[in-house]
């Protein structure tokens, strides 16, 4: 018997059964020589850019390496054999949907709503998660590209794990990881590490009386080396720290006028080719995206026509948002990702038109949402293939697949291959 066994960039599963066998072995030995096996090497068609999301650092000739070496087979793959796995979007912008249960999940994990998703220039990948058991658990577990399990940390985080990122910084990648519940802003290496941790901001001047909430939910990264913090689950501020970690400024507060904020859950560096660098913000209850320079002076919402024609506008009535609940961002070349909590994962390009709402089905939306109710997310038998329910963050791998981590129960983490 011969197993054909296709690699590329994106680590795409071989549906063969012996060919899973093979992958399996393949992820123990870089050298292992299997007999009878046909390999066929595919590239990414979308080709790599000078920008490079912070999320991962991947470079293209590692990545195909990677998947070579390690393993073609996406571990958990949702498609049983014989078949056919969804396919998402249009055009240039098609993902199948491999998986919605990725990653070998550990014994001593027991997955709560998973918020947060990163990849480093390894290939690894990050995931924070929310757990309510009595007991702490390792709130950031960690997976190889194929989505074996490679360490778990962060019981100080546990009932809060949330936003996560990446920041090369020299020669040496750390995390940044904001914790809800426990009120926790950490920089730690990649193996958790701690360098750094800020809790209640009082700095800021913002948080003196012991009543004002804060709770933060995500961190972006300024060019600089200085860093913004979004008190999203808080009082609605985004703090702005230098390279050092102290406090340069405060902006925003609870509202729905420019420069104001209700739940800023999200927020990134758009430094697009051909964009001037801002902040752009997830100012999710607003139902918008918002930006503004990177000393937080309001900008402008991105609206959009009847035709669906992109645009600005800092009229709050008169916007016609191409968003719904916005949870946060990645960035890819001129592709700009955001993860929509009401069942879509949306791409943009570089004029913030809409390229393609992924998994958007309007009848599917309303059975998600139940009239605030959100029934669905609580009840696994509910989650058909190919549907989101509540997409809570995204990121690209340098091939251009997609991971997504959901807003449910006991988490679900999927694993979107680009294949157009």
């Amino acid at each position: 018997m011969t197993a054909t066994i296709e690699l590329n960039a994106s680590f795409a599963p071989s549906s063969d059964g012996y060919g899973r066998a093979i992958s399996r072995l393949l992820a123990f030995s870089d050298t292992a020589i299997v007999p009878r096996v046909s390999i066929c090497l595919k590239g990414s068609v979308m080709a790599d850019t000078p920008e490079t999301s912070r999320r991962n650092f991947l470079h293209a000739a590692g990545a195909v390496a990677a998947a070579a070496s390690v393993s073609p087979i996406i571990l958990n793959a949702s498609d049983k054999a014989g078949t056919k796995s969804p396919v998402l979007g249009s055009g240039a912008f098609q993902y199948e949907v491999v998986s919605h249960n990725w990653g070998e999940t550990p014994d001593h994990i027991q997955w709560g709503e998973t918020h947060g998703v990163a990849v480093d220039e390894a290939g690894l990948v990050y995931i924070t998660h929310r757990s309510h058991v009595p007991q702490p658990l390792d709130a950031v577990v960690v997976f190889d590209p194929s989505g074996k399990f490679v360490r778990s940390f962060g019981k100080e985080y546990h009932t809060g794990g949330h936003g996560i990122d990446i920041r090369k910084e020299g020669s040496e990648e750390f995390l940044y990881l904001c914790s809800t519940r426990t009120s926790l802003v950490t920089k730690t290496t990649l193996k958790g590490e701690i360098v750094w941790k800020k809790e209640r901001l009082l700095e800021t001047g913002k948080y003196d009386d012991p009543k004002t909430p804060y709770s933060p939910t995500n961190i972006a990264f300024s060019p600089d080396g200085g860093f913004y913090i979004g008190d999203g689950y808080g009082s609605h501020w985004i703090h702005q720290f230098d390279k050092e970690a102290k406090w340069v400024r405060t902006f925003g507060g609870n509202g729905s006028e420019p420069g104001q904020f209700k739940t800023p859950h999200g927020q990134w560096l758009d430094n697009r080719p051909g964009r001037q660098p801002s902040l752009i913000v997830a100012d999710r209850a607003n139902a918008r995206l918002q930006y503004l320079t990177l000393d937080g002076k309001h900008i402008g919402f991105v609206s959009q026509d009847k035709d669906g024609n992109p645009g600005m506008t800092s009229d709050a009535t008169a916007l016609n948002s191409p968003v719904s609940f916005p949870a946060h961002f990645d960035i890819r070349g001129d592709v700009l990702l955001v993860p929509d909590l009401h069942a879509r994962v949306s791409l943009f390009d570089k004029n913030n038109k809409v390229i393609t709402h992924l998994g958007y089905d309007p009848e599917w939306t309303k059975t998600v949402l139940g009239d605030g109710k959100f029934p669905v997310r609580v009840d696994r038998t509910l989650w058909p293939n190919g549907k989101f329910i509540h997409p809570h963050d995204a990121c690209f791998d340098k091939a251009g697949n997609i991971f997504v981590v959901e807003w449910v129960l006991t988490g679900r983490i999927s694993f979107l291959r680009h294949v157009s």
